[in-house]
């Protein structure tokens, strides 16, 4: 995926103002930023549902805003709200919307991996928001997509269903699909991820790994030790270099602690929303 220069105006007020991505096949690529940072008009752009008011986008090829059916069978869409077939079973929802595509999944299958084998033959209109969710994930991945769309997948997982989820992820990009989520856990990103975008202001404010973003993995650490004297903490760019001053006349140093900014740390930063 390659996106150059993408705008979005609406009348006077620009959305999206010149945003450069590229995504490579069978990344998992994590797209970041607050409420109204142009997140979802951008990734809307990306499916072909939004028309651009200016830049160059090729996705799997193609440009989105002129592609067709045969281009709309590569990829997958999860919204953050979706499944409406209430009066249908879980089984016979995928096995529907697999036809639509011409080398679907097993929806037996489908139904395992989202962890729905108990629901199988329960009505839509019967299951948990939790459930649900996991049927919009299943209805996203059944037609085999090179590309899959995840946007918030999993509002409304409870700990251990969302970690069963992020295995299936790891599955689908080992098997070569490209996959765009968006997220407000920044746990997932950073579990997740190859590589993330912060969006703020409808541009990109940073971009690359979780362990990279923003200057993290330079960043000042925070070393804190306690000694006959104490306990102290001190911030230094090069800790490996302090713990061996510290231990360098052979006294005990207990609790010692080093720890860098988090992931969240500098995501709020980036936003411009530390506390």
């Amino acid at each position: 995926m390659e996106v150059r220069g993408l705008r979005k105006d609406y009348g006077a007020s620009t959305v999206v103002a010149g945003v450069d991505l590229d995504i490579r096949q069978g990344e998992i690529f994590a797209l970041l930023g607050p409420n109204g940072a142009g997140k979802t008009t951008t990734v809307e752009i990306l499916e072909g549902h939004r028309r651009r008011t200016g830049g160059d986008v090729r996705v799997l090829g193609e440009d989105p805003g002129r592609a067709g059916g045969a281009w709309r069978a590569r990829i997958g869409i999860v919204l953050q709200s979706a499944s409406d077939s209430a009066e249908l079973t879980v089984a016979e929802s995928l096995r529907h919307f697999a036809r639509y595509y011409p080398d679907p999944r097993d929806p037996e299958e489908v139904v395992r991996l989202v962890g729905l084998e108990e629901k199988r033959n329960a009505r839509v209109q019967t299951l948990s928001g939790g459930q649900r969710r996991r049927l919009d994930v299943a209805l996203g991945i059944i037609g085999r997509p090179e590309l899959l769309f995840l946007d918030e997948p999993t509002t409304g997982f409870d700990p251990e269903v969302r970690r069963k989820f992020w295995t299936l992820i790891e599955l689908l990009a080992a098997e070569g699909t490209t996959i765009l989520l968006t997220t407000h856990y920044l746990d997932e990103a950073e579990a997740l991820a190859d590589r993330v975008a912060v969006l703020a202001g409808g541009r990109v404010v940073a971009e690359g790994t979780p362990a990279t973003l923003g200057g993290r993995a330079n960043a000042e650490a925070t070393v804190r030790w306690t000694d006959a004297r104490g306990a102290h903490e001190r911030r230094t760019p090069r800790p490996t270099s302090l713990v061996n001053e510290l231990s360098a006349g052979g006294g005990e140093l207990g609790g010692l602690t080093v720890t860098r900014p988090s992931l969240e740390d500098t995501y709020l930063d980036l936003i411009g929303e530390r506390r």
